[in-house]
């Protein structure tokens, strides 16, 4: 075997090792999360500029 192979062998079955202690709830729970957390950052944001501006 070259390196590439032994390399390209270890790579494949780190993904799959992976691949099958991930269920399609963690994948769901970890999108919701991620679209909460992206919302509240952008309200936050716009309230806090909103609020810089009165000051003004």
């Amino acid at each position: 075997m070259r390196w590439n192979d032994m390399r390209i062998s270890a790579l494949g079955g780190t993904i799959c090792s992976i691949w099958a202690s991930i269920s399609l709830g963690d994948v769901l729970q970890t999108a919701l999360t991620a679209a909460v957390g992206t919302l509240v950052s952008f309200v936050t944001s716009r309230l806090l500029a909103n609020l810089g501006k009165r000051k003004r």
